[in-house]
């Protein structure tokens, strides 16, 4: 991925966030606000990451719905009669949005004398996605055998239509478990931060099982004591804030996964619910 200038903002900014919270833990010595900075920072260095990941997955579903109207248009060119060689010639006039240069590279490739079913190889590869590569090698068969291939042009454009429309389906269907998905993560913190903060603090001088199965011997029954309430409620910090982290980021990838079809897709979820889950859980420490 190239770097952007959002990007190496975003770096440098987490930097010198960085570099504050070592000056902080330096001076105070305070650890809950120095992994809260060190959070803070990894989240702003991170989002232009996934904002770009974002965006490159409008810019595929763009190109797949562009997609479909040239392959609407270039079958009903084919129709009259055109060739399809100088039917994608003619039609790279045309603006297709973010799929404008690649049909351009396409006719210009064309126009060099370069073979359709090899020009329409190298648009496949330069597009990247999926969807066009399927369409695109049925359109490239169907032109090497020289059969009907207006034929061939409507029905990839009919199984575009359906695939796009499959996907805005489901991802209608699925809206609500996503929403549910969130609220209920929400409510693991929740609990979580309950019971690191108003449990584990009433079970800190309770013996356990060792000191009951040792109730006769008064000297294994202090010692166990002694032992149980050396272990205090901030070591349980560490598991219960990995916990969190480790549940927000799968619960994610599961979510884009449902929702859109792709763990990918399910970064942007990860990196909302990790984050989320590390700034509640360092900056509850805080206050409580």
């Amino acid at each position: 991925m190239k770097l952007t200038k959002m990007h190496w903002f975003g770096i440098a900014f987490a930097l010198l966030t960085a570099i504050f919270a070592t000056v902080i833990f330096t001076q105070f010595n305070d650890v809950n606000l120095f992994v809260f900075l060190i959070g803070l920072a990894l989240a702003i260095v991170l989002f232009p990451f996934v904002l770009g990941s974002i965006f490159e997955n409008k810019k595929e579903q763009q190109i797949n719905e562009m997609f479909l109207e040239f392959s609407r248009s270039l079958a009903e060119s084919v129709n009259t009669g055109t060739p399809v060689s100088k039917s994608i010639i003619n039609m790279s006039k045309k603006n297709y949005g973010p799929l404008t240069p690649f049909i351009q590279k396409l006719a210009n490739q064309i126009s060099l004398g370069i073979p359709v079913h090899e020009a329409l190889r190298n648009f496949a590869y330069d597009v990247g996605s999926p969807v066009i590569s399927r369409a695109v090698a049925l359109i490239m068969e169907a032109e090497r055998a020289g059969g009907e291939i207006d034929y061939i042009l409507e029905s990839v454009a009919k199984s575009i239509a359906e695939v796009e429309k499959l996907k805005k389906e489901r991802k209608a269907s699925i809206y609500n478990l996503v929403v549910q998905g969130y609220i209920i993560f929400f409510i693991f913190i929740g609990i979580m931060l309950v019971m690191e903060f108003k449990i584990l603090p009433l079970t800190s001088g309770i013996g356990g099982f060792g000191s009951l199965s040792n109730i006769g011997n008064i000297n294994t029954l202090t010692s166990s004591t002694s032992t149980a309430q050396g272990i205090s409620p901030e070591q349980f910090s560490a598991p219960f804030l990995y916990l969190l982290i480790t549940q927000g980021i799968f619960t994610g990838l599961t979510v884009g996964k449902l929702s859109e079809g792709s763990i990918k897709s399910g970064i942007k979820h990860s990196f909302v619910l990790g984050v989320a889950a590390l700034l509640i859980s360092t900056g509850a420490r805080l206050v409580l």
